[in-house]
């Protein structure tokens, strides 16, 4: 079926819902402690990446310590950074988009395990299913023919009682509905990106709002905005500083705006790079 996000079996937990304790590194990097595991999305540890410099502090190294799943979305250098794996731990668990573990296996990380859309894995008492993403996957951008190719995804995290969907770079579609009958708890949706446009697979407030409303998750931490742009942009003189100082701010507060607009039910939870997140913050005013 081409809009959905692969065969993701009804929810298996139905426990009263326990929170789960999140922490926002930067750019789509989130620490997040469930039903007794330690998982860390996409890190980017770094202060640069290629032509990106981070414009934040790199977190406290505490903040990345003790993991025990690291997910990773896709391929594209701001996911998948081999430095920043390393810094959390070559021997930690890695899951990939399937058709990538070989790769980074002969990079030195032997705990690697794939996944496509649909398919599940447990570690302990929690349980990753990989959901569909609308991205490009290869490692070096659809202009290059080297590098591996792969799908990329997002994630459904269940146990404890509680579900959190981390959905990596994409872009809206319609099957991300199929998510609104699994109870959500707690969804990170990328709002912007590093540069003053975005491409095509990505999220902006507007779209991630719409997303929001097809998912209806209870809480979302919008990521991916704040923290990465290209060297020199907001410092330098240029036609475009003024708007990227602007897009370094303004995307989450954009999106809040437009999911109040839109009359929804979930609570926007806005949160700087660096920080931990308040489950109990009240909504963020539009």
């Amino acid at each position: 079926m081409p809009e959905c996000l692969g065969t993701v079996s009804t929810r298996a937990f139905t426990d009263a819902v326990t929170s789960p304790v999140l922490h926002f590194l930067g750019h789509s990097t989130v620490r997040v402690e469930l039903a007794g595991r330690t998982v860390l999305t996409d890190p980017l540890l770094a202060t640069a990446v290629g032509m990106l410099r981070r414009v934040v502090p790199l977190p406290d190294p505490a903040t990345w310590a003790g993991v025990d799943v690291v997910l990773i979305s896709h391929l594209h250098g701001d996911h998948l950074h081999l430095p920043s794996l390393r810094a959390v731990g070559p021997r930690t668990r890695i899951v990939v988009p399937r058709g990538a573990g070989a790769w980074l296996r002969g990079r030195g990380f032997p705990h690697v395990d794939e996944l496509s859309a649909g398919e599940a894995l447990s570690d302990g008492d929690l349980r990753i299913t990989a959901v569909r993403a609308e991205h490009s996957g290869h490692r070096w951008g659809p202009r290059f023919t080297h590098g591996p190719d792969t799908e990329a995804i997002g994630f459904l995290l269940e146990g404890g009682g509680s579900t959190v969907y981390v959905s990596g770079d994409t872009g809206l579609f319609d099957g991300m509905r199929i998510l609104g009958d699994r109870a959500v708890d707690v969804a990170l949706l990328p709002v912007w990106g590093w540069g003053p446009t975005l491409g095509p697979g990505h999220l902006d407030p507007v779209t991630a709002a719409d997303a929001t409303a097809l998912i209806r998750p209870r809480l979302v931490v919008p990521v991916h905005w704040g923290t990465m742009t290209v060297a020199g942009m907001v410092s330098l003189p240029s036609p475009l500083r003024a708007r990227m100082r602007r897009l370094l701010v303004d995307p989450p507060r954009a999106f809040a705006t437009e999911v109040a607009a839109r009359g929804l039910d979930t609570r926007v939870l806005l949160t700087e790079p660096g920080a931990a997140v308040d489950l109990s913050q009240p909504a963020e005013a539009a």
